[in-house]
């Protein structure tokens, strides 16, 4: 049977850091956008942000691309500074509104590019405009939306960046072309062991593509680490609901079989006397349930649904000196 603690207990070999934050908050007028976010993100892993629109998607990645500083705590692209010279060179970001100049044709775009990036890669660049037959004697002006995010991607692409951060890069593709050019991302990262952080609405294709994540709500953390780490964390239970109600469980549901009052309740919904719920378990599960890993959809949703079940750092994802939510005597955090 499923132990949480068994999943999420051992660390491994200490990795280098793309990206680490300690206590990272974000205010503006209007209230906090970020606050409070501490977590790493190791190098060369390619990792989904996710969460609702105002979650704080954006701004984390801001910050981490020099556009936006923090109002607390600090955080680091690879050891340094996002605003120093080193980091800047190691990192891209492509902006959900890729701003480019209307007048530049795709040419001039790309030889800006060239001059301002030491680590130009021009073939690279002109491969991802040509595959979508652009012409590169185009101004930017003219081309349609789905062109332009091809120009920005081969702009951010070119640059060949450690570090490469894509904000809902795709949603204007159609299937097709967003499948080539997440391919031509999956191809340059394994070839040079690129960081990518991507934020993304389409979870089907996160699960493809991504082997780490970052859940964000309201401004905070909710679950970071391996995908396999954290699916292996939870089990999806279904079943009919029978015996005594226990009250509250861990994790705050109401009204759950008492069998289950020892797990931690991430969701629990009931239809009639049908009962599914996705539980972090702390040992075996008693009663009559149909059990199975639930993929990383059914794994997002239900945290994107229930904004008050417990967060879930695993170790590989925490930064030192920080209070996570992780108790290691139990399998609830």
């Amino acid at each position: 049977m499923h132990n949480a603690r068994d999943a999420m207990d051992v660390a491994g070999p200490a990795e280098e850091s793309a990206i680490e934050a300690y206590g990272v908050g974000r205010r503006y007028r209007r209230g906090w956008a970020l606050r409070d976010c501490s977590f790493r993100l190791p190098a060369g892993r390619i990792c989904g942000l996710v969460g609702p629109n105002g979650a704080g998607k954006t701004t984390l990645m801001a910050i981490a691309a020099n556009l936006l500083e923090p109002t607390d705590g600090t955080l680091t692209v690879f050891g340094e500074a996002p605003e120093s010279v080193q980091a800047g060179r190691r990192t891209a970001f492509l902006a959900q509104e890729k701003p480019l100049f209307r007048r530049f044709t795709v040419a001039e775009t790309l030889r800006l590019g060239r001059e301002l990036n030491p680590g130009w890669d021009q073939r690279a660049a002109e491969n991802v405009v040509r595959a979508g037959n652009v012409p590169m004697e185009a101004r930017i002006g003219t081309l349609s939306g789905g062109q332009r995010t091809r120009v920005a991607f081969a702009l951010a692409f070119g640059k060949r960046p450690d570090l490469l951060m894509l904000d809902e890069p795709m949603s204007d593709l159609d299937p097709l072309v967003r499948h080539e050019l997440m391919g031509v991302l999956l191809a340059g990262a394994a070839e040079h062991g690129t960081t990518v952080l991507m934020s993304s609405h389409i979870l089907s294709e996160l699960e493809d593509v991504c082997d780490f994540l970052l859940v964000i709500s309201a401004g905070g953390l909710r679950m970071a680490g391996d995908v396999d780490e954290l699916r292996s964390a939870h089990l999806r239970l279904q079943g009919a609901r029978s015996g005594a109600d226990a009250g509250p469980a861990q994790g705050g549901a109401q009204g759950v079989p008492a069998e289950l009052a020892g797990h931690t309740i991430v969701e629990y919904r009931t239809s009639g006397r049908q009962v599914t719920a996705l539980i972090r378990p702390d040992g075996p599960v008693a009663g009559q349930w149909q059990t199975d890993t639930p993929n990383l959809e059914e794994l997002l949703l239900s945290y994107l649904r229930c904004p008050d079940a417990p967060p879930l750092i695993s170790p590989v994802a925490q930064v030192p000196g920080r209070a996570h939510g992780f108790d290691d005597s139990r399998a609830s955090a």
